[in-house]
């Protein structure tokens, strides 16, 4: 599609159709308008999109980076939980892109489990900051179609998701995160260019997928054990699964099988390494898979 100047939405044009629609950004949804062009086209090269390649967007909101997506060539289907802005955001596609390959549903981003149209390879979004690692661990898990995300995100977030074994901001978002996809920090987007500016940085976190760890577990059954390895970060492996395991020598000697230190603590192992805990827990054990959604995380 011609990359004409007058394509996006520029602060005016954002703010004249909130006004116009009766929308006011509420922290409840997470609603912070992205109305800068060149970076709706930073967020979209970032992305690497294959031409006509199937995306889709979570969040789309007013459309700015939905008109930048379908500028660039892209088929997307948006999803939007606000029903004046998906009845809107049809509108503001085909009024600047009338060929544009487009469609929006209506919906929840947690409760979707199809998408109309070809199955889609890359999500990209400006995801609700108060929602972005249940969103984006939900579609990864629900769209195994999934090649590649960009997502923004708080930069905080942005930081956890890519952490690494041993940083001190590794914990549940990063392992959860590793068990779909490599992650890595894509860069840093300012406050000005959002309607309202965010009280917040925010940063773009690209993953690429690749197969989950060869192991006998389960997902539950490793995100179980994460969940129990995080939620109180200052224990030792022995005695965060211990509850899990049944006792402080059961889980003991589940670690020591699985090769692990009782003594180290979870921050210390990567995905695989949850995961040859995991193929300890006792097979008929209910609490193997009574670990937390794969969306959740330690907040």
């Amino acid at each position: 599609m011609n990359d004409t100047s007058g394509a996006l939405l520029g602060p005016a044009e954002i703010r004249d159709l909130a006004g116009r629609l009766g929308v006011r950004p509420t922290k409840t949804l997470g609603q912070n308008f992205l109305h800068d062009g060149g970076t709706v086209r930073k967020i979209v090269r970032t992305a690497n999109l294959r031409p006509g390649e199937r995306v889709v967007e979570v969040g789309p909101g007013l459309g700015s980076l939905t008109l930048g997506l379908v500028e660039a060539g892209a088929s997307v289907v948006a999803v939007e939980i606000d029903p004046v802005l998906a009845g809107q955001i049809a509108a503001t596609v085909a009024a600047r892109f009338p060929d544009a390959d487009f469609e929006v549903v209506l919906s929840d981003a947690m409760d979707v489990t199809t998408l109309p149209g070809a199955p889609p390879t890359a999500l990209v979004a400006n995801l609700p900051y108060n929602v972005a690692v249940p969103v984006l661990l939900t579609m990864l898990e629900r769209f195994g179609t999934l090649e590649h995300v960009l997502v923004m995100v708080q930069a905080e977030v942005a930081d956890r998701i890519a952490a690494a074994p041993g940083s001190k901001i590794y914990g549940v978002p990063s392992v959860k995160a590793a068990w779909y996809a490599s992650a890595r920090r894509a860069g840093t987007i300012g406050r000005t260019v959002f309607w309202p500016a965010p009280n917040v940085d925010s940063a773009l976190v690209q993953l690429e997928r690749r197969d989950p760890p060869p192991t006998t577990a389960t997902r539950e059954q490793v995100f179980a054990v994460v969940d129990s390895a995080f939620a109180q970060r200052r224990k030792t492996l022995r005695a965060a699964l211990s509850g899990l395991f049944g006792s402080g020598a059961a889980a003991e000697d589940a670690l020591r099988a699985a090769g692990v230190d009782p003594g180290a603590r979870g921050e210390t192992l990567t995905v695989d390494q949850f995961a040859r805990v995991a193929e300890q827990l006792p097979a008929a054990d209910a609490r193997a898979t009574g670990g937390q959604a794969p969306g959740q995380e330690d907040a």
